[in-house]
């Protein structure tokens, strides 16, 4: 390919946005921190960079209306705060409140679907590796993944994927960005993918990471749902907002759909979590904050990585995927033994780490376990 990076000069590129990022080591961040101090450096002791969780969360705005919440606490919330929190998603993405499916967490949106589409024998396809939430739970009930390995760049193989929707696959599932990798697909690229394959499947389209991305709305899919394709677009509270504990994420698709999806629904969002959903949709300052907090994180794997020799894919979320070519389970273990949690194996990549992005402080410490442990 002409006038193109290697693969691995590809690999150990970060993004533009990161590159331009200030590093942990560099002054402090011009921006105060809108939310108080993160108080969950460590859990039980260790520091978690294992579940791609934001510690700079919930917002101060977000924490003021949960502790605002509690005289609602009695009430259900699907006559209050979970149709007020529906039609403020359906404002910000000129829908109605029709579009909109509010869940414990993207998680539940996921399953409703694999439910809904994986049952009595129903296929799906999906990149591999990639978030297995939907797939993992649709084969509880008898559905069939195929499997399609991401490229060689670590991204979604689009044209392998459209070859493998035979007329028994009902759904196709994107992550986009995509967990392990980090990675993301060239927005035109996936929008014409999802305009054809709608027309054979439904398409969903997982977008829990899409808020860290520089240009949120030039790679969102949700334009698609507003043709009336059959498209679903998930998305949470648990990543930029800071919010993974309270269990709040949502969908937006065609009234059709999210009705049919809805049928399987497992839990109720809490009436806390919702008021606190709907001040963080609002409060873009803590937003920014917490991109560029991130994007800092990144950068300090990244100089990490270049300075231990490891390559890495340029992420667009809050962890990064770097190849260490030692055993992940390994890996693991020492790390564990110094008091850092990294995240789990994803086959086949298998001497790959994923690391999620914490505070300066356990990046620092991350650091300092890693340097140990390889030598």
């Amino acid at each position: 390919m002409n006038n193109k990076l290697t693969r691995r000069q590809w690999l150990r590129r970060g993004s533009a946005a990161a590159a331009l990022a200030i590093t942990p080591h560099s002054l402090p961040s011009l921006m105060g921190p809108p939310a108080p101090k993160a108080h969950n450096d460590t859990v039980n002791g260790f520091v978690r960079l294992s579940a791609n969780e934001n510690p700079y969360g919930p917002s101060k705005a977000a924490r003021e209306a949960m502790l605002g919440a509690f005289d609602e606490a009695c009430r259900y919330p699907y006559a209050g705060a979970g149709g007020d929190l529906a039609k403020l998603i359906a404002e910000k993405e000129g829908v109605t409140p029709e579009h909109i499916v509010i869940g414990c967490g993207s998680g539940e949106i996921l399953r409703m679907a694999g439910v809904t589409y994986g049952l009595n024998g129903g296929e799906i396809v999906a990149a591999d590796p990639a978030y297995l939430g939907l797939t993992r739970y649709a084969e509880t009930f008898g559905a069939y993944t195929h499997k399609v390995p991401l490229d060689e760049y670590m991204v979604h193989d689009l044209d392998a994927m459209y070859e493998r929707i035979s007329p028994h696959v009902k759904l196709v599932f994107i992550c986009n960005p995509n967990n392990p990798t980090g990675t993301s697909v060239d927005p035109a690229k996936l929008r014409d993918f999802a305009t054809s394959a709608s027309n054979k499947a439904v398409m969903f389209i997982d977008e829990a990471y899409i808020e860290l991305m520089d240009d949120m709305a030039a790679n969102t899919m949700t334009d698609l749902v507003k043709k009336d394709l059959n498209v679903i677009v998930s998305r949470t509270f648990s990543k930029i907002f800071g919010m993974a504990g309270q269990r709040i994420g949502y969908a937006i698709t065609r009234p059709d759909i999210a009705k049919r999806i809805q049928e399987y629904r497992m839990g109720m969002p809490n009436v806390v979590g919702l008021r606190g959903a709907m001040a963080s949709l609002n409060d873009t300052e803590f937003q920014a904050y917490s991109r560029k907090m991130i994007a800092e994180g990144r950068q300090y794997v990244y100089d990490l990585c270049d300075e231990l020799g490891f390559s890495y894919t340029p992420s667009t979320t809050n962890f990064v995927f770097f190849h260490t070519g030692k055993p992940i389970q390994a890996l693991q273990k020492a790390m564990q033994k110094e008091n850092v949690l990294i995240g789990r194996p994803f086959p086949p990549y298998l001497d790959w780490c994923r690391i999620s992005i914490g505070t300066r402080e356990n990046m620092e410490a991350f650091g300092t376990a890693l340097r140990k442990v390889m030598v």
